[in-house]
């Protein structure tokens, strides 16, 4: 599994930008209110990347230990996939509430601090779950066994003389 690039974190984050103008744009176009998030969301990011670091810790622990019992490489995956899902939804809610702020900032009107506070908690959280899931990832690294092959099913054959 490769592990999540600043790329991918960037167009999750861009679309959710454009995501989130969007919503506003049409809510507005049709005569009703900006969509403000509930304040259950920042809290919910944060305990989701509190989660994800608690489920990874173990599995570094039984990778830097001699003395810890072998690892199941499947669990460690589980947690890597759910880390790596965790970091492209982190960044697309920050992307999605940047687009909310931006929309209600392009506006002539001066927007409540209350309407924007929510939106404003969610980018953080959100920014914060993109941390917390990319240092889960990097503790659910295993080392390479002595007995790993350099040559494994992913290389391509060489060419040479035959035998």
């Amino acid at each position: 599994m490769k592990r999540t690039g600043p790329a991918v974190l960037f167009v999750a984050a861009v679309l959710g930008t454009g995501v989130g103008f969007l919503i506003d744009q049409v809510l507005t176009a049709g005569g009703r209110t900006t969509f403000t998030p509930h304040i259950t969301l920042p809290i919910l990011l944060l305990l989701l990347g509190a989660v994800v670091v608690v489920l990874a810790i173990p599995i570094r622990r039984a990778t830097r230990s001699a003395l810890a019992a072998p690892i199941n490489p499947f669990h460690a995956l589980r947690i890597a996939i759910l880390a790596k899902a965790s970091s492209i939804v982190g960044a697309t809610m920050t992307g999605i509430a940047l687009g909310l702020v931006l929309f209600v900032a392009t506006r002539p009107v001066q927007p409540s601090l209350g309407s924007m506070a929510t939106s404003i908690a969610t980018i953080a959280c959100g920014v914060m779950l993109v941390a917390a899931s990319l240092v889960a990832e990097q503790m659910c690294t295993i080392r390479k066994d002595d007995d790993d092959n350099a040559d494994g099913p992913d290389e391509p054959p060489t060419i040479g003389a035959s035998h």
